[in-house]
């Protein structure tokens, strides 16, 4: 399949048959010192196979291992592939490409943006949520405690590769991760894009590629109208708001199973799509369509009154907060949205209650 590259703000993504010489030019063309490929235990045993072959270079290639999973997305391992790196004699000249999922594309990312106040770095996504979400829009960062995302930078790649063969050994949990970004992505931009995703059954590998490119177009569009999030791109937090809560929720609490990203943004795309019927401003029969079509595709998450109690805490954290206040971006119609939403507490646990129902 032959697909055009789309621009970015100061960089490409790459989708079609040329991808890999168009990395390999990027590599020629900015004469690097050194290639330091990060990658966890999962994406080093399954897409390093796939991704390094690909490499026509004499650069010196390191590969630096990690431990996948959200509990790596910290400080902690960013001093230790910084030390690593230093060890290695990582210099200005150096390129890191970062080789996984969101963890590591944004860890990545955040790494070679602050290693010597920062080198050149490409993301290579392996995921369907991090090819779709992760990956674009510029945004590296790490978490602080399980707070998600609150240490960060905003700084481009300068490509980002799209493979969907890496998404051969995906388990279908992660898939469905990934879908609900693409969901988002209708919900707040495209309504044409959401009627797509209310039948899945004939969702096969062609079709799939057709949704993945149509979603990065959204997320990129948005971005280059507001690269910095000071209106539109706030678009993207959709589901987010409660959704952040909740995945930190389960990932400080030992005694739940933690969430999967797109689990959990699932989980806040429904009860936020419900307060925006509490606020006026989406009809009931759209929050139907959305409740139904999120229920058919996620498995329902049990809440309990403490868990919700706990959940509601976590908000004032979230990045989008102003003066103490916790802002919402909410659905005016399916396909558009409106921010800086306020809500009322009782209205959240409503939206927890009908979500149970």
């Amino acid at each position: 399949m032959t697909r055009q590259p789309l621009q970015a703000n100061g960089y490409t993504i790459h989708f079609g048959d040329s991808k890999y010489s168009e990395l390999n030019q990027v590599l020629i063309d900015h004469a690097y010192s050194k290639l330091f490929v990060l990658v966890d235990t999962h994406t080093n045993a399954y897409c390093s196979p796939i991704f390094l072959p690909e490499l026509a270079t004499h650069i010196p290639i390191e590969l630096i291992e990690i431990e996948p999973g959200e509990a790596q997305k910290n400080i902690a391992t960013c001093l230790e592939i910084w030390e690593i790196l230093t060890e290695l004699g990582a210099d200005k000249k150096s390129l890191l490409i970062a080789l996984g999922g969101g963890v590591l594309t944004d860890l990545g990312g955040f790494v070679a943006a602050t290693y010597k106040r920062g080198i050149d770095f490409i993301a290579v996504p392996t995921t369907l949520l991090a090819m779709v979400d992760a990956a674009i829009g510029g945004k590296n960062g790490v978490d602080l405690g399980h707070l998600k995302n609150q240490i960060g930078v905003i700084a481009v790649p300068k490509m980002v590769l799209i493979d969907e063969n890496y998404l051969d050994s995906l388990p279908q949990a992660e898939m469905r991760s990934g879908l609900a970004e693409m969901i988002k992505h209708g919900l707040i931009y495209d309504k044409a894009y959401w009627e797509l995703f209310q039948d899945l059954s004939q969702l096969d590998s062609d079709y799939l590629a057709v949704l993945l490119e149509r979603s990065i177009e959204i997320k990129n569009s948005i971005v280059i109208q507001d690269p910095t999030e000071k209106g539109l791109r706030k678009a993207l937090n959709f589901g987010h708001t409660l959704g952040h809560a909740i995945e930190s929720y389960f990932l400080e609490n030992q005694t739940k199973t933690p969430l999967l990203h797109g689990e959990a943004v699932a989980v806040g795309m429904q009860l936020e799509a419900y307060l925006s019927v509490q606020k006026g401003l989406l009809d009931f029969g759209s929050y139907l369509e959305i409740k139904s079509t999120l229920q058919a595709i996620f498995n329902p998450i049990d809440f309990n009154e403490n868990d919700i109690e706990a959940i509601e805490k976590l908000l004032i954290h979230d990045k989008k907060n102003e003066g103490g206040k916790v802002l919402f971006v909410l659905l005016t119609e399916i396909g558009k949205i409106t921010f800086n939403q306020t809500v009322e507490k009782e209205w959240i646990r409503a939206a927890f209650l009908d979500y149970k129902t």
